[in-house]
């Protein structure tokens, strides 16, 4: 159902794909099934999952381009897109996309969720349509807390399957580029936006949600994809009697806006049918006395019954979490020393392995250089040592909490986390998982919270951040059989856009415009390119006419250029931009 609010209709947006002039037929592709959703990794040369596989390794095995020949790779072409339009609080738009490629033919989308698709045959790019959903720019906008982003696309039969700002899910015919159907999932109204890619399960698209700081309800919703219907929505906050609705307490029925959106693409595990979705912040961020218990199921992975939405399992991190350490990232599905485990690299500056069959812990090891607001993460318990079940409130390292006894606190990582959303890849063959890192410590003020604070589409904090200490990043590789840090390769600036493994090689981007190239052992860097814009996006790699390319969406966009600038004072002059840049040897 399309929200009263948007005035077009199902034939109105339809009318609103370009079609662009073809030199000849763009080349039908066969369907998406789940089959081959199964198998993707299969298709060597395609890219076929936001994550490339249900696991989320963000792997290819590829080998055209590696350690010895890298150092010629070259750009191919780029391709102008859009979206960086103004709307709500926000100055221009991003893009964080993956792009899609299957068969030759590339899915990108802007930050404003129109898609394109690109002919990359015959070693050019060439614009096939544009389907612009027309997005309501000030609606969405206004209640868009970190930006405006779109994170991709998914393949599913003869559709291409896309969110939109405004919280609609929709389905374009990817021959013609003519929207087929859609419906609106979120309702910016009460503040909630959809920012992630959808992820293509049994006939259905998994959609996730954000809003945690505007006091949402958060949720994991599938829509079934024949009849256009919901099948399951799941909320992140238990309701009255439900198993975990116990552990929020006090007298201001916090649950009711308690936050843990959902706002990253999940992994699917086909051998128990178990989607694995992290869940993020509770709400107020930073004035965890307004919301006394361990706050469940935010800060949190779940594992959730593919059928029917049921959690099977979680596994909490930052229990009563005073410091916006949400644990929203995907979570890598890795089978190591006969465990099948599910890894995640948390806000909070730790990376955690627990058994995806249960979510029971088994490790968890630092990834940033400096932690200060716990002393460590119990490895009997996987709570941090401060953790004190018998607490409502929660403390930790009480001189580095917000507090109403501590109204100013510095803490390391920052609430920008030790990572936030970008992706992290892993390399099978070597076992190394490879982080993109925010090395940060930041301070907050702490406000208290009352139920009078709590107004629909308004920031619900608990304070804010200042940003007066110098923030710069890393790529982190662990060493997934010991849980130790295995490397870890320097940047000047925090990497905000992700990760790509190879069998030799890890890919990545800086926000300064650097695209670049390391040895998968040793973390050396082999190659550079300045893209002459910030790079806020994962890389992928694909093959077309027997050629492998490596492609990255270039135009910085999100939460960094508005509240965390001053911490990084050099990319005050990085212009926004939306391009499309493809290399190869």
């Amino acid at each position: 159902m399309i929200n009263p609010r948007s005035p077009w209709s199902r034939r109105a947006l339809a009318a609103t794909s370009l079609l662009a002039l073809l030199a000849g037929p763009a080349g039908a592709a066969d369907g998406v099934t789940q089959d081959r959703l199964l198998n993707a990794d299969k298709e060597e040369g395609n890219w076929i999952h936001h994550h490339k596989n249900f696991a989320g390794h963000r792997y290819s095995t590829l080998t055209q381009i590696n350690k010895d020949t890298v150092k010629n790779l070259k750009v191919a072409w780029t391709l102008q897109l859009g979206g960086i339009e103004p709307g709500g609080i926000w100055s221009h738009g991003g893009l964080e996309g993956t792009p899609i490629v299957e068969n030759g033919m590339m899915y990108v989308t802007d930050g404003w969720g129109s898609l394109y698709k690109i002919d990359t045959r015959g070693g050019t790019g060439r614009l096939v349509w544009k389907m612009d959903p027309k997005t309501d720019k000030e609606w969405a906008g206004a209640v868009a807390c970190c930006g405006v982003n779109n994170r991709g696309a998914a393949l599913w039969g003869d559709l291409v399957v896309t969110h939109t700002l405004d919280g609609r899910l929709v389905a374009t015919n990817k021959e013609t580029g003519q929207v087929a159907w859609q419906r609106q999932v979120a309702d910016p109204d009460k503040g909630e936006t959809i920012t992630g890619a959808p992820l293509i399960v049994k006939d259905m698209a998994i959609s996730g949600v954000g809003g945690a700081e505007y006091g949402i309800r958060g949720w994991i919703a599938a829509t079934d994809l024949k009849s256009e219907k919901e099948v399951w929505r799941t909320f992140t906050i238990p309701g009255k009697g439900e198993p975990g609705s116990e552990t929020w307490k006090g007298p201001n029925n916090a649950a009711v806006s308690g936050g843990g959106s959902t706002w990253v693409t999940g992994t699917f595990d086909p051998a128990t049918d178990t989607i694995v979705w992290g869940v993020g912040n509770p709400g107020p961020d930073w004035d965890n006395a307004y919301r006394p218990g361990d706050n469940l199921y935010t800060d949190s992975t779940l594992g959730l019954e593919a059928a029917t939405g049921k959690i099977k399992w979680h596994f909490q991190h930052t229990p009563n979490d005073p410091y916006d350490y949400d644990s929203v990232s995907e979570n890598l599905l890795v089978d190591v020393g006969g465990r099948k485990l599910a890894i995640e690299a948390d806000r909070n500056g730790f990376g955690y392995a627990v058994d995806r069959t249960n979510g029971q812990f088994v490790w968890a090891t630092p990834f940033v250089k400096k932690v200060t607001w716990t002393k460590g993460i119990n490895p009997d318990t996987g709570k941090p040592f401060e953790y004190d079940p018998n607490k409502d409130v929660q403390r930790y390292i009480a001189a580095n909490t917000p507090s109403a006894e501590n109204k100013t606190a510095d803490f390391c990582p920052g609430n920008m986390g030790g990572k936030n959303w970008p992706p992290t890849a892993y390399n099978p063959t070597l076992q190394l998982w490879y982080i993109p890192v925010i090395e940060s410590c930041n301070r907050v003020t702490h406000e208290e919270m009352t139920t009078a604070s709590l107004k629909p589409r308004e920031f619900f904090t608990g304070g804010g951040p200042t940003n007066p200490f110098r923030i710069t990043g890393s790529v982190t590789a662990i060493d997934v059989k010991t849980g130790k840090v295995a490397g870890k390769h320097e940047t000047q600036f925090p990497l905000l856009g992700g990760m790509l493994a190879t069998p030799d090689l890890v890919f990545t981007g800086e926000p300064s415009g650097g695209v670049m190239a390391l040895d998968a052992k040793s973390l050396d860097k082999l190659w550079e390119f300045r893209t002459g814009g910030g790079v806020n996006a994962p890389p992928m790699t694909f093959t077309v006419d027997g050629k492998q390319y490596l492609a990255i969406l270039v135009g910085l966009g999100g939460a960094w250029d508005k509240w965390f600038i001053d911490s990084t004072p050099e990319l005050k002059n990085i212009q926004p931009g939306s391009t499309l840049y493809v290399f190869a040897l």
